[in-house]
């Protein structure tokens, strides 16, 4: 397994407090973007379509860690964006290290090595780097010849310094079993301490909207990966077996989106890290003031697709807690590949897409005209390109 014992550990006691306190609904890890600008534009990306004073926006070091505290989850998974844009995130990740959270740094790996005397190995933080695949696939995901060499390079160094290095692949529909699995031998051979996977979400904006998974098909191709690494058990995976085990249909799972929470330049975001739909001024207001019911697989057409980890990590963990036997079952046998899926959820019930992509930013943009109106000492740090 990937996950160190000390993290699973630590995770596996924040869960049980939860539990015995009753809490149906609490944050597992907080998706922290404290920036959209990205120096890669990937066709299927939809966080980097924003004008361009949306994309100079940044959170605070102060902002990023009282999200940190305000939410309360073990474990602080940084994206963006490419956070090493952002010019304080040594310190960021510093502060949230000193917390004990366990801190992912998500980064496309083309400033890493250039930034690597700016942190210090610890158990408590990772570099998770982006490879969507072998060098050609990679490259055509990311829209840019090179890419994969650089990425492969740092993690490389990042290793030799004596860093925790995972990877972050996402897989479209053109993804080959074979190829996937052939990749992800070489990860291993790497020496990279995991790998963590999921299918694509289409983004409202994305460029390309014709390469996304749909839900038959994703499990049916992590059926056919997972098969060719017997059930996953040749690969170290920095997920649960039991999320493994969805991907592959064999586990009927609603999504639990709270649990993922994310905070932006445009505040807590309604309901999930993929999908905007609101924003909330506060965490306790994200929880009590979202109409949860009104999300996931099954109720809403935009979530009817969706399989990605950062919605469906959180049930399986809570699966695994709650069905310990089950879960080493999987882990021993690894993720059965063959024979009937489980039933689906189905779709007849949805409610139609509600297209708010535009409403958000031009409230945004209203807000950057209002702060760039005022005398420079009141403006809100946020407001500072970096």
């Amino acid at each position: 397994m990937a996950i160190p014992l000390l993290q699973v550990a630590r995770v596996g006691a924040y869960i049980v407090r939860q539990r015995l306190a009753g809490n149906r609904r609490y944050p597992l890890a907080l998706m922290l973007e404290p920036l959209f600008r990205c120096n890669l534009a990937c066709a299927g990306c939809g966080k980097i379509d924003y004008p361009d004073p949306i994309l100079n926006q940044r959170l605070s070091v102060d902002e990023c860690l009282d999200a940190v505290d305000e939410c309360g989850a073990p474990v602080v998974s940084i994206a963006g964006g490419e956070p090493l844009l952002h010019r304080d995130m040594p310190a960021i990740v510093e502060g949230i290290v000193a917390r004990r959270r366990f801190v992912y740094l998500c980064t496309n790996a083309l400033l890493m090595e250039k930034k690597l005397d700016q942190y210090r190995p610890s158990p408590y933080f990772v570099w998770s780097v982006h490879l969507d695949g072998d060098r050609d696939m990679h490259d055509h995901s990311v829209c840019q010849q090179g890419v994969y060499e650089r990425a492969v390079s740092a993690i490389r160094q990042a290793k030799a310094r004596g860093f925790r290095v995972n990877i972050n692949c996402t897989l479209f529909n053109e993804a080959e079993p074979e190829r996937v699995a052939a990749f992800f031998d070489t990860v291993k051979a790497m020496g990279v301490d995991g790998i963590t996977v999921s299918p694509g979400y289409a983004y409202e904006r994305a460029p390309d909207q014709q390469h996304f998974l749909h839900r038959g098909r994703t499990r049916q191709l992590f059926r056919d990966i997972l098969a060719r690494g017997r059930g996953g058990k040749a690969w170290a995976f920095s997920q649960s077996t039991l999320f493994l085990d969805f991907l592959a249909g064999n586990q009927t799972y609603h999504c639990t989106p709270w649990g993922n929470p994310a905070r932006t330049v445009f505040g807590w975001q309604r309901p999930c890290y993929l999908l905007g739909e609101g924003y909330a001024a506060s965490f306790r207001e994200l929880m009590e003031e979202t109409d949860w019911d009104a999300y996931g697989t099954g109720n809403y057409e935009k979530c009817a697709d969706c399989m990605v980890h950062s919605g469906y990590e959180a049930t399986a963990v809570a699966d695994t807690v709650a069905h310990p036997l089950k879960a080493l079952g999987v882990a021993l046998r690894g993720v059965r590949t063959e024979g009937p899926m489980a039933p689906d959820i189905p779709l007849d019930a949805q409610r139609p897409a509600d297209y708010v992509f535009s409403r958000h930013v031009e409230i945004k943009l209203a807000e950057i005209g209002r702060t760039a109106s005022r005398p420079k000492t009141d403006a809100s740090p946020a407001s500072h390109p970096v």
